[in-house]
């Protein structure tokens, strides 16, 4: 059940951070999930290293969909989205 909801926890953050990063069309779901996956433990290591945690559900969102969006912008950097 867990593994469920992270892919759909996943996948929606991914989906968030694509919309803001305007990479959507390019993006599948699988793409979502994986950025939506590995963003939010991307984000919440980056925000560990300058001391900062977010306690409540609301700014644990903020960190994993901060985090996807850093992602993205390293994947389009490396030239994988235009």
């Amino acid at each position: 059940m867990q593994i469920l909801i992270t892919l759909i926890v996943g996948g929606l953050i991914g989906w968030l951070a694509s919309l803001v990063m305007k990479t959507n069309a390019q993006m599948g779901i699988v793409a979502n999930i994986l950025v939506g996956i590995v963003g939010s433990a991307l984000g919440g290591w980056l925000f560990g290293l300058f001391g900062l945690m977010a306690y409540s559900a609301g700014g644990q969102i903020i960190v994993n969909i901060a985090g996807a969006i850093i992602l993205i912008a390293i994947l389009k950097a490396l030239k994988v989205y235009r």
